[in-house]
């Protein structure tokens, strides 16, 4: 019979207590609001700087973006390279990208666009057919007028005057003729010329002008929502006229959102 080890009964009765008192030990409210904290961090950060949500109120990039779409937007690629995150992929501004900036003289108000022109290229439009470095454009994507929508300022421009527009800011009125050559209009460096998909009632650069690279905020991803909703909600300021949209998204969640949409990439 082997001697007993005075201590070892005793030393495997503590070890054992010591497991099961670390496995019932409960997450303190200071440790518990720590990861809280931790976790909301991380998601400002995102949302700050690598991405944000936007919705579409109006129907200028249709059928493109709808009304009532909700989109996630990439707020690093176009924007400008940083030495402290070398690891971030980086590229200029593209014919062709949507893009989510500040309007030209309005810093609080998001548009979305497409971009027709970057800096040096030629752009003019006739019939509502863009010409890009003298080249006519097919954009399939693009509204065109059709008969009996002829408007000449926004179908001819910029051989149409602005004084023919009562929508052209008096500031792009006053600018454009300045960046006229022949029959075109030459995007300067530095600035960029978008308009929206849905030509026919986009007050876009025809109206206000180029957008300056540092009003580029991002670029729409995907959409992660979209929701049926009329042209005309953005306009509707009052407490009462909110309250009554977000009751009826409650009620109507599931037969008017659009589910074929969601994660639909934004191109």
């Amino acid at each position: 019979m082997e001697p007993d080890v005075p201590g070892h009964s005793l030393s495997m009765e503590a070890t054992e207590t010591e497991i099961k008192t670390e496995q019932a030990r409960e997450e303190t409210p200071l440790e518990a609001f720590a990861s809280i904290c931790s976790v909301l961090v991380i998601g400002l950060f995102a949302l700050t700087f690598i991405f944000q949500n936007f919705e579409i109120p109006s129907s200028s990039m249709e059928k493109t973006l709808l009304v009532g779409d909700h989109v996630l937007v990439d707020r690093t690629t176009l924007a400008p390279p940083t030495a402290w995150a070398p690891f971030v992929y980086y590229r200029n501004v593209r014919r062709g990208d949507i893009i989510v900036f500040f309007k030209p003289g309005e810093p609080d108000l998001y548009l979305v666009k497409r971009v027709i022109g970057i800096p040096g290229d030629r752009v003019h439009l006739r019939n509502g057919v863009v010409y890009l470095n003298g080249q006519p454009q097919h954009e399939p994507q693009a509204a065109m007028p059709d008969y009996g929508n002829y408007f000449p300022y926004r179908d001819d421009f910029p051989a149409v005057p602005p004084s023919q527009s009562g929508d052209v800011t008096p500031t792009w009125a006053a600018e454009l003729p300045n960046y006229i050559q022949g029959e075109d209009l030459v995007v300067p460096p530095g600035r960029y010329f978008a308009m929206g998909d849905n030509r026919t009632v986009s007050l876009d650069g025809r109206y206000w002008g180029f957008v300056p690279r540092a009003n580029i905020v991002g670029r729409p991803l995907f959409v992660y929502w979209s929701f049926i909703q009329p042209d005309n909600q953005y306009e509707k300021e009052g407490i009462g006229d909110k309250i009554s949209f977000y009751l009826h998204v409650i009620i109507h969640f599931f037969d008017q959102t659009r589910w074929r949409r969601t994660l639909h990439p934004v191109s």
